[in-house]
């Protein structure tokens, strides 16, 4: 019998330094895109996959990470008395029921393999999402339900993929393609942030992996690679030496990166004119700008 998968990681132990001062003292994960904190993307993303565990990888200083997700009695006691039902239909999709959700410290940043490894009690024997919340991906049907939906026809180690730009490839965990069929993708190899010139296909990894629990047993080896870290990709790599598939999966839709400033800003515009209720008045701010008859102070 296939293994459904229901259970979910989210590494958040990151200090966020692309982005201070602000995070200073509100943890990345928080900041709003648009009307979302950047983790509420993330999460109705795996909650429409089928995921009914959360398990946040954290460190010191995300105890607002921690906050969100908690009931909030007086402010849904104010909205309810003064009939504001729709802001608190909002308010209840930050609520998580308990028991649903559990934390976990990463006491040392020894990488993204380390930080999963660290949930590997909570996971046990059981296939695994992993989401990358500075990966926000817009699409009419969530990348992870995609997926999901093909994982249940392919239960094996599936990463999502997406084309790059070969000068671009350096910074991300590259796929050596064997075959394709649709949107899955045979893998022959994986390669941690080649060097220039040396990828072996301009298929890029981002935040999304469905894993299996041998790559739990591969992390307990805790090898270092790139950066001295140790590497959720080379955990993976080890499926293919071994002769287990490893498949690369094509979604459908478009990804920022929020982990960049930059990234962070084109995800606000996009997230911006795709809402009914802002479009209008921010394309004519972009339109001035952009005829330059408006500009920040600097």
């Amino acid at each position: 019998m296939k293994k459904r998968i229901t259970k979910a990681i989210f590494p958040v132990a990151g200090l966020g330094t692309r982005f201070l001062p602000a995070t200073k003292s509100v943890p990345k994960e928080i900041m709003t895109l648009v009307d979302r904190p950047l983790i509420q993307y993330a999460i109705d993303e795996a909650r429409a996959a089928g995921i009914k565990e959360f398990i946040f990888v954290t460190s010191r200083g995300k105890g607002a990470l921690e906050d969100y997700f908690d009931h909030s009695p007086q402010l849904e006691s104010e909205l309810r008395k003064k009939g504001k039902d729709d802001l608190l239909d909002i308010l209840k999709t930050t609520n998580m029921d308990s028991g649903a959700i559990a934390y976990i410290r990463q006491h040392k940043a020894l990488g993204l393999g380390h930080a999963v490894w660290c949930a590997r009690r909570l996971v046990g024997n059981e296939p695994f999402a992993v989401i990358l919340p500075d990966d926000v991906i817009a699409a009419d049907k969530p990348c992870l339900q995609q997926m999901v939906e093909a994982f249940e026809d392919n239960p094996t180690n599936m990463v999502a993929a997406m084309e790059v730009p070969e000068d671009k490839a350096h910074a991300y965990g590259v796929l050596d393609v064997k075959e394709t069929k649709g949107n899955v993708v045979s893998v022959g190899g994986m390669v941690e942030k080649p060097a220039p010139g040396e990828a072996p296909s301009n298929l890029a990894v981002i935040g999304r992996y469905l894993l299996t629990p041998q790559i739990m047993k591969n992390l307990d080896q805790m090898k270092k690679g790139k950066g001295g870290e140790v590497q959720l990709t080379d955990a993976i790599a080890e499926e293919i030496n071994a002769g287990r598939d490893v498949l690369g999966y094509r979604f459908n839709g478009q990804r920022f990166d929020c982990g960049s400033k930059a990234g962070f800003l084109q995800a606000t515009v996009s997230f911006g004119l795709s809402r009914d209720d802002l479009r209008g008045e921010l394309m004519e701010y972009l339109q001035d700008i952009v005829g330059g008859s408006r500009a920040a102070a600097e």
